[in-house]
């Protein structure tokens, strides 16, 4: 698939399905972020014309997207994975057959160029379950759902960012900091944040989430430094529990 994609909305897009939908693309990048939004456990119809979840991932592109502007010196393409179904539906696993899809499509596009994917909820065990594919340098997981039985054994040699709220009841924080022990016993350099008095609709604390999770996903593309408590946590390996906790700063 070549050249730019028409965009009508988060849920419609021209012609056949398109699992990679461009918001920036540059001339020649060398490197890009991919975003996906949340869904539901089970759905096979596709997502609305109206996609809240899809509005609410607009702010993180953004944000990428000006944060890579203040950096000459590379240059980013950002984009978002279109799904075909709203649910994860069981072993189909669809949210992450069409991240696969989309990561596909990007390497054909722009060759291997390095990539981190931004994913909350259902985008963002989607974003853990592609993240073998070459090109992902990285997953900066925003209150991901982390079933008990996910796998891990892939993300030997990745790193992985996760963010989650402490008032979440949708997808328990406390799966997530069991995740992310399993991911560090298997090889994945893994650091955690706690965003205080946040749930799962990233909506609470809104700025710092974008804040947060465009900074760290241009960190690991090596447009930005990582904070000093992530770089750290990164280091650590096997059952260690120190860096999954970290309590996220509030700019207001």
């Amino acid at each position: 698939m070549g050249g730019r994609v028409a965009v009508h909305s988060e849920g419609a897009v021209a012609g056949a399905h398109r699992p990679l939908v461009w918001r920036a693309l540059p001339p020649s990048p060398d490197a890009a972020v991919l975003v996906l939004h949340g869904g539901r456990e089970f759905g096979a119809q596709a997502p609305p014309v109206l996609n809240l979840p899809g509005l609410r991932m607009r702010p993180f592109a953004r944000a990428v997207q000006r944060g890579a502007s203040a950096d000459a010196r590379r240059s980013l393409a950002v984009g978002t994975v279109r799904y075909r179904c709203r649910g994860w539906n069981g072993d189909r696993a669809d949210a992450a057959r069409d991240a696969e899809a989309a990561l596909s499509d990007l390497a054909e596009q722009l060759g291997p160029v390095p990539t981190v994917l931004i994913g909350h909820s259902m985008g963002g065990r989607a974003a853990l379950r592609a993240a073998a594919h070459p090109c992902v340098r990285g997953v900066v997981a925003l209150a991901p759902w982390c079933p008990r039985d996910e796998p891990t054994e892939h993300l030997r040699g990745r790193s992985v960012l996760m963010l989650h709220g402490d008032r979440d009841r949708v997808t328990p924080p406390g799966d997530t900091d069991l995740f992310a022990l399993r991911a560090r016993d298997h090889g994945a350099r893994v650091a955690g944040y706690r965003v205080l008095g946040s749930g799962h609709t990233l909506m609470r604390r809104a700025g710092d989430w974008h804040r947060a999770a465009a900074d760290l996903a241009l960190a690991l593309l090596g447009l930005g430094v990582l904070p000093e408590e992530v770089g750290a946590a990164l280091a650590l390996r096997g059952q260690s529990q120190e860096g999954l906790r970290i309590p996220l700063s509030d700019r207001r």
